[in-house]
């Protein structure tokens, strides 16, 4: 597969003889009503009945800037055994407004060979690139100064296949930082968070905290499968990334002559409780201040991200709050476009005789009583200034 990092390059010989096909729309540039043909990754693919019987297509189709529901309501025998989840596909049809989303209906549909396109169209990834972001954890680890946890980081990262995995892996499946280079990028975030709040803890041990850090997701290069729709390996589904980075921590410790044990049952505890919660998935709570503190610190960093991340994939098109968001279980403002929005008009200001809030003035009579004191002249009005004297 291309690297999904690398920028515009000379095409090689192949290329040149094999063209790839030019993506000519992206998620983030369609446009309600407006025809478009395009290609997409399948991320999701069902096979529905309409209530006549004839089956319908209901498809999730994603590329590098987002995602967007699809629909395929004709002529669907022809198509829907052709291509499968995963498979690049063309497809022809018109974006429309429905219950404030876009959603694309498809006309046309084919199957493109995966040599025919770019892959890093259709996969998101950092912005940042994966071999400064490489560099940047290697000065980390030189920097701390234990040297039975800085040789421990170096037995990993030293692993050319832990550190090519490490440079492309996402941070999770689709909750926060769900993007090639997401995993890195995140253990960055939270090794700057750690040199932030550490010092405000005297008893804190920063080479502890920051060796928890750049480990507790470890397992998550082997979790997760991320050379098409990001997914779980066999492995990710019967262990999960808690229990594989603790076999993969057992590994390399053993690689490292001296290593204290007491030490190795620190670094061990935070990766298993850095959930922080057992409901959360953590098979123990953390239970001495640097575990506490990564936890919270990578439930910070998360968080922040999955909101940030949600907004700006949101796909609601009126308002300025985001449809309801599982992971952090709300609805999320749209803080630009709120205030972006126009301020309702100012109310016409009270005249002289009334006050703000409706009532008279001193010495002015009410809106309410000048009324009744406007003359009448109707008969029953008549009748009752005569009953009282004052015809």
């Amino acid at each position: 597969m291309a690297d999904p990092y690398s920028g515009h390059q000379e095409h090689s010989e192949a290329e040149r003889v094999n063209p790839k096909i030019m993506k000519s729309a992206f998620v983030r540039e369609l446009q309600p009503n407006q025809v478009v043909t395009t290609t997409f990754l399948v991320q999701t693919k069902d096979i529905r009945q309409k209530k006549t019987g004839e089956p319908y297509l209901s498809l999730q189709l994603c590329d590098r800037t987002g995602e967007v529901d699809a629909k395929m309501w004709d002529n669907v025998t022809e198509i829907m055994h052709t291509f499968e989840r995963d498979d690049f596909v063309k497809v022809k049809g018109v974006p429309q407004v429905y219950q404030n989303r876009l959603q694309l209906n498809i006309h046309k549909m084919i199957k493109v060979d995966e040599r025919e396109i770019d892959v890093r169209d259709y996969f998101p990834c950092s912005s940042r690139d994966p071999d400064e972001m490489f560099r940047e954890l290697e000065e980390i680890i030189a920097g701390v100064a234990n040297p039975h946890l800085r040789a421990l980081l170096e037995a990993f990262f030293s692993d050319a296949d832990i550190a090519s995995r490490f440079r492309v892996a996402p941070a999770a499946k689709s909750i926060h930082h769900a993007y090639l280079g997401g995993l890195i990028e995140h253990v960055l975030s939270l090794c700057k968070l750690c040199r932030l709040v550490a010092p405000h803890y005297p008893d804190v041990d920063l080479d502890l905290l920051l060796t928890g850090a750049i480990l507790h997701d470890i397992g998550k290069i082997s979790e997760l499968t991320y050379a098409r729709s990001f997914g779980y390996s066999n492995e990710g589904q019967l262990l999960g990334h808690i229990a594989i980075g603790l076999r993969t921590l057992t590994s390399k410790i053993e690689t490292v002559p001296g290593f204290p044990p007491d030490l190795r049952s620190l670094v061990e505890h935070m990766i298993l409780s850095h959930h922080g919660e057992l409901e959360f998935g953590s098979p123990k709570v953390p239970l001495f201040p640097e575990a506490l503190l990564l936890h919270h610190l990578d439930n910070l960093d998360s968080k922040m991200e999955c909101m940030r991340a949600f907004v700006d994939r949101d796909a609601r098109l009126d308002g300025c709050w985001t449809g309801y968001c599982t992971a952090l279980e709300r609805v999320v403002l749209k803080k630009a476009r709120y205030l972006e929005e126009e301020q309702p008009q100012a109310k016409a200001p009270k005249t002289d005789a009334v006050a703000a809030n409706g009532s008279a003035l001193p010495g002015t009579a009410s809106p309410i009583t000048q009324e009744r004191r406007q003359p009448t002249d109707s008969p029953f009005a008549q009748k009752l200034q005569r009953a009282l004297g004052k015809d």
